[in-house]
């Protein structure tokens, strides 16, 4: 006998005492009936009106919005965006928390995350406990940097530039991002039809000029003749294969990080706040202290960011392993570093690659996964392979902290962690841990 569906409780409104904060933008609250709820729009402490946009009767959870605030914490603002709030944009989490709150805020999910899924706690993990604004971030309440070097607008039915709600394949039109970069904005993407399109992404390169935008058609559709407000290179995704084709202009735009400059092709992964590579290219150096004659690996190495940074400082006697899955990624990362002969880059999966290198044996590791975290078993070889130190740059708490615990497993220790606020306005982070064998004296 088929069980009858549960009723659906979107729609229903509670009064509730917000709670703490949680990983993904929102804040923990219960119903009198002690349901839990994760509100997006509300803040610790407060008491608000919280309206289910997610969920049924006997769920786990609930997901809802705070539509009416009844008692404001004292870090609550008017959002400035006025695309900002329930049902509306989802691009970013915090608009209505003061900046200094919304770092707060991820600190406390770092802390978190580390002692739920790691056990460790802020000084065990070497981590003072901030998190740190990027250069020229930090700004009044009510003010909101303009950072988003790289916007993905979805199109409207009749052509009309916008975001995503949170959760849904809607899109709220817009006629300004606040986040995104000048670069960005002076393309006049929102003043455009773009019907027929399905997405339009635009890029504005960090050290140089170049603007790009990939436009991906809908099926059947034809590309429109674009005219914007700067100079810029167009690209398409084929609706078929998902690959990016050249329409007119570079196929590539050239990023500038550590001193060098690096080609990034077909729309392919570049930090997207203008100072997050050097950022962390400084963090993870810093880290590391590599000596001249050193071996090293970047693993998920991208275009090469951090082989670049390695092999300028490990010198001719030193060499670097790249391994970096995408096709196009690897053809930039070894065009970026031809100049140095010791460097290596191979194409594949790092779970696969890594163990059919041979390699037995380094100094420094660099892995900078995706957001899924690199897993127990690459942990496990890279454990074994004896570096002095290993630095892991992570975009998301919870995978770093997974990852931290099979490290413990495998002999090492976190010496430090440093936290960067990398995304203002979201719930996203930067983190940079320093790992070192656990029996090594400070």
């Amino acid at each position: 006998m088929q069980a009858e569906p549960r009723k659906s409780l979107v729609g229903e409104e509670y009064e509730v005492e917000v709670g703490p904060v949680a990983h993904g933008g929102h804040c923990i609250a219960r119903t009198s009936t002690g349901q839990v709820l994760f509100v997006r729009h509300a803040l610790p402490g407060e008491r608000v009106v919280a309206r289910v946009t997610e969920g049924e009767e006997g769920a786990r959870f609930l997901r809802a919005d705070a539509v009416k605030v009844l008692e404001a914490s004292k870090d609550r603002i008017d959002a400035p965006c006025p695309f900002a709030g329930p049902g509306r944009c989802g691009g970013c989490d915090w608009q209505h928390a003061k900046p200094g709150a919304q770092r707060r805020l991820k600190g406390e999910v770092v802390a978190e995350q580390l002692k739920r899924l790691a056990g460790l706690t802020p000084e065990e993990a070497g981590w003072d406990g901030t998190v740190v604004p990027a250069e020229g971030d930090k700004v009044p309440a009510g003010q909101v940097p303009a950072w988003r070097t790289r916007v993905q607008y979805a199109v409207t039915a009749d052509g009309r530039a916008g975001l995503r709600r949170h959760r849904s394949h809607e899109v709220e039109p817009i006629d300004h991002c606040m986040i995104a970069a000048e670069g960005v904005s002076e393309l006049g993407i929102e003043k455009r039809d773009w019907t027929g399109m399905d997405s339009v992404e635009a890029i504005a390169a960090t050290g140089s000029q170049d603007r790009q935008v990939i436009l991906t058609p809908k099926p059947g559709a034809r590309l429109p003749l674009v005219e914007l407000d700067r100079p810029v290179s167009v690209m398409r995704v084929d609706e078929r294969s998902g690959q990016v084709h050249r329409v007119h202009g570079r196929p590539f735009v050239r990023e500038r990080a550590d001193g060098r400059t690096h080609r990034v092709g077909s729309g392919g992964f570049w930090q997207v706040h203008p100072k997050a590579a050097d950022t962390l290219v400084t963090a993870v150096m810093q880290g590391l202290l590599p000596r001249k004659g050193d071996m090293a690996l970047d693993l998920y190495c991208g275009v090469g960011l951090f082989a670049g940074a390695l092999a300028d400082r490990v010198g001719e006697q030193g060499a670097v392993l790249g391994i970096e899955s995408g096709k196009r990624a690897v053809e930039d990362a070894r065009h970026n570093l031809a100049d140095f002969p010791r460097v290596r880059i191979e194409q594949g999966k790092v779970e696969s690659v890594l163990p059919r290198t041979g390699i037995t044996e380094v100094d420094l590791v660099v892995l900078d996964p995706p957001r899924a975290g690199a897993g127990r078993k690459t942990v496990e070889h890279l454990s074994s392979l004896g570096a002095r130190r290993i630095a892991y740059v992570a975009c998301d708490p919870a995978a770093l902290a997974r990852d931290l615990g099979y490290f413990r497993d495998g002999g090492y220790r976190v010496r430090t962690l440093r936290v960067f606020d990398l995304f203002p306005m979201t719930s996203h982070v930067e983190c940079v841990a320093i790992l070192e064998p656990a029996g090594k004296a400070s």
